[in-house]
């Protein structure tokens, strides 16, 4: 088992008292290796890791020719983790809400990635949760943000952080805190060396095949990310760790390094040229590190010709910075971070042409509406964020067509990215739109009828909120702005001051509230308070 360094810091504390830690432990099934990080957190959420450990395996080279993970690497990585699990018992974490195991591409993509899960639950007890792009993102989102603050060059600046990892490449822009774009590409290590090996071609060949498939992603990425005004470019991943170990003299890892663009095109070049065992040899890889390091060392380069930068800044953080931050804040959500999303929507709101006024006024109306009758929904705060989106984008589905819209509207919002958000949470949003008007959810809908119940209740209630919020803007004048909820002889009165004729407000909450009635008991009446 090879074990990664040890970062002995800590987060200094109050001398009057001394927060209490919580032993805690995530593990990365990647591409190439299953990782994990042992840490304490302490009561405050400050995080300090204890230990590393990782251990190669081959779950990228089988998913990505094969298309399945094979039994003997399944059986593989049940060792591995029955080995982890062993070494958590002498920190005493056992618990389950202590333990956090996510797999990315590899095992998400796999054919038998189900039975890959289930396999290891049996054998380790241990849950492995698939992340999909969008959490992805937002986990490496939360690793590199704290970095980005101490670096004043990059505050301020539009930087690009990237991670070529062996299935995939994660892309983030970010300004001043806020993310301007993310999604993640199909280039990958492994799976650009994987598919090119088949061809069997000379070295120089095959490197000529690579620069191709590269530039392919490049346009494609130029196409979301603007040339225009300059750009930083943040690597994360070990090929840049490497990299920026061999050429940065006295490199801290805990802090930035700026690699030269020109040096690390060189150090490309030469790592292309060497076979894998001079590689392994050479710089104490493991096989598999070596074979993905010219691919991963090559899409860098090539990133940041594309840019035109003449640096290239590595960072020593991962995903397992941003699960144990995650695992630090309990669950709760920050609200910058929600802010970063409703950003995402709103940009797609825009692109599908969304009245952007209306949309910003019945998501503030379902949001108000959400905290008000928090005693008769009892939706956890997660869905204040779900309803507030698909306020924002509820006719989206315009863009498409006026008939029915609010079935376009689910087929867009189901079938497009918002950062931060899992497709779950899309699916549950697209749903939320496309009953705010006409019929109510029925079990025989598409999508609906695979919800369970939990989340079928929360979509119908969400619905139910966001009908009332559209008919408080019939008018799509924002002329309903302040209102205040009161319960009064089984209704609910919503108190509407400054408004003194309120008809066209009362004839659509009529229309469009058979659903809230139905599913919470209470009809609904709008009152003028005359101020």
């Amino acid at each position: 088992m090879k074990a990664e360094p040890r970062d002995t810091s800590t987060t200094s504390s109050s001398p009057e008292r001394k927060p209490e830690a919580t032993p805690t432990a995530v593990i990365d099934i990647g591409t190439n290796a299953i990782r994990m990080a042992v840490a304490e957190i302490d009561d405050t959420g400050n995080v300090r890791v204890l230990d590393n450990l990782a251990q190669a395996v081959d779950l990228g080279r089988d998913t990505f020719t094969r298309g399945i993970i094979r039994k003997s690497t399944i059986e593989e990585c049940a060792r591995i983790l029955r080995s982890y699990r062993q070494f958590l018992q002498e920190y005493q974490i056992t618990r389950e809400d202590r333990i956090r195991v996510v797999a990315t591409s590899a095992v998400r993509e796999a054919e038998n990635s189900l039975a890959f899960v289930d396999r290891i639950f049996i054998a380790t007890g241990l849950q492995v949760e698939p992340l999909d792009e969008a959490e992805v993102n937002r986990v490496t989102y939360l690793s590199v943000q704290p970095l980005l603050a101490t670096e004043p060059r990059l505050t301020d600046a539009r930087t690009m952080v990237c991670e070529v990892g062996g299935g995939s490449t994660e892309l983030l822009v970010v300004q001043k805190e806020n993310v301007l774009f993310s999604k993640t590409y199909r280039l990958g290590s492994i799976r650009l060396r994987e598919t090119l090996n088949a061809y069997r071609a000379p070295t120089v060949k095959l490197r000529h095949l690579m620069e191709s498939q590269i530039t392919l992603t490049i346009e494609e990425i130029i196409e979301h990310v603007s040339r225009d005004g300059p750009i930083e470019i943040l690597a994360l991943g070990g090929d840049a760790r490497f990299a920026a170990s061999e050429l940065v003299p006295n490199w801290t890892p805990g802090q930035l390094a700026r690699v030269p663009v020109e040096a690390l095109s060189r150090l490309a070049d030469q790592v292309l040229s060497m076979t894998t065992g001079k590689l392994v040899q050479r710089y104490h890889l493991t096989p598999s590190d070596a074979e993905t390091l010219g691919p991963a060392l090559l899409a860098m380069v090539e990133l940041t010709k594309a840019f035109t930068t003449q640096h290239l800044w590595v960072a020593n953080v991962n995903m397992r910075d941003g699960l144990l931050m995650q695992m630090a804040a309990k669950g709760q959500r920050a609200e910058h971070f929600d802010n970063q999303i409703i950003r995402s929507a709103m940009d797609l709101a825009r692109k599908f042409d969304c009245d952007e006024a209306h949309a910003r006024h019945v998501a503030e109306l379902s949001r108000t509406l959400f905290r008000a009758l928090q005693n008769e929904h009892h939706l956890e705060p997660r869905h204040e964020l779900f309803l507030y989106l698909a306020a924002l984008l509820h006719e989206s589905g315009m863009y498409i067509s006026n008939a029915s819209h609010h079935k376009h509207s689910m087929y867009l919002i189901a079938n497009s990215e918002i950062f931060g958000l899992r497709k779950e949470d899309l699916r549950l949003m697209a749903l939320v739109a496309r009953y705010y008007r006409r019929a109510a959810p029925k079990p025989n809908h598409p999508g609906y009828a695979t919800l369970d119940r939990k989340q079928r209740v929360a979509v119908t209630k969400m619905a139910a909120l966001l009908r009332i919020a559209d008919a408080l803007d019939c008018s799509r004048s924002q002329r309903v702005g302040e209102i205040e909820c009161l319960r009064e002889h089984g209704r609910l009165v919503i108190l509407v001051p400054g408004v003194d004729d309120l008809s066209l407000e009362q004839i659509a909450v009529s229309q469009k509230g058979t659903l809230f009635e139905d599913t919470f008991g209470m009809p609904v009446l709008l009152r003028t308070t005359g101020r």
